[in-house]
């Protein structure tokens, strides 16, 4: 099939209604998990952005010396402290046995500091287990992930550097060959991949969706983490995980169009949380 370029009539289909009598926990519940000594703020904006695309709860795991400093941030985000300063594999035992049970979906690496390659694994693997749908990024993003992924609801979401540290290829600067590599890897692993770039290209091997943003202002750091964020929160309402992927994509590209327009090139990934909601109403449908 060949690739579509993304526009709102396409994403429109991607984005579940909400149900006039649901209750809370019915649209999303998300799991955050991220953050180090230096990388405070990505877990942050990845959790805002969860709940700014309409999920019901967030809880944010951070090394417990981020705690005091994520909950000062918003009194909307639930906030689980990991018992060490990283990911170690105490740490992932303590916190599997603290998450709720209905967890829809999660994100994990933004800024995240890990001890041991082992307690990633662990972590990915026991929220698989539970089909809690993934949103991988940043330091999750390890070729020794993938052989738990294949088949699994889970989307990665690398720049061109994590494509090569996690695939060993570099993504080509050919368009053609970059759509056609993305989409052969996606296929090889059973994952969706969101390869981020001026063109964003997100694929399972089957289906393949492009969006094109020439939005400079947006190389601002922390909008891979919005997106991040974003990209949980679709699945946690949608299963269909390269459909989640393409409206997260293209919601973080209309929010930063939208700041643009406003600030010119002088945005910061806070700006774009703001204005997430705005740019969401025409998707928002009460069934």
């Amino acid at each position: 099939m060949a690739p579509k370029q993304l526009q709102t009539s396409i994403v429109k289909k991607f984005v579940p209604g909400r149900k006039s009598s649901s209750r809370k926990g019915e649209n999303g519940v998300v799991l955050v998990v991220g953050g180090s000594y230096i990388y405070h703020g990505a877990p942050i904006l990845s959790s805002i952005a969860a709940l700014r695309c309409g999920t019901d709860l967030v809880y944010t795991s951070v090394p417990k010396v981020n705690v005091s400093a994520t909950r000062a941030i918003s009194p909307n985000l639930i906030v689980i402290p990991l018992v060490d300063q990283k990911l170690t594999r105490g740490a992932v035992k303590k916190l599997l046995g603290v998450i709720p049970r209905n967890l829809d979906s999660a994100t994990i690496g933004m800024g995240l500091a890990i001890q041991e390659k082992n307690s990633l694994l662990l972590l990915i693997k026991s929220l698989l287990d539970r089909d809690v749908r993934l949103s991988l990024d940043a330091s999750a993003l390890i070729p020794e992930i993938l052989p738990l992924l294949p088949d699994k609801n889970v989307v990665v979401t690398p720049h061109a550097g994590e494509y090569k540290r996690l695939f060993g290829e570099e993504p080509s600067s050919s368009k053609k060959t970059r759509i056609a590599n993305v989409e052969k890897k996606a296929r090889e692993y059973g994952i969706t991949i969101l390869l981020k770039g001026a063109t964003d290209v997100i694929s399972n091997g089957k289906k393949t969706f492009l969006y094109t943003k020439k939005i400079p202002a947006m190389t601002v750091g922390g909008t891979g983490d919005v997106l991040s964020g974003l990209t949980a929160g679709m699945l946690a309402k949608n299963r269909n995980t390269v459909e989640a992927a393409s409206a997260a994509t293209f919601i973080n590209g209309l929010a930063g169009a939208s700041v643009q327009k406003k600030l010119g090139l002088h945005m910061t990934s806070m700006d774009l949380l703001d204005a997430i909601p705005i740019v969401m109403k025409p998707f928002d449908k009460i069934v």
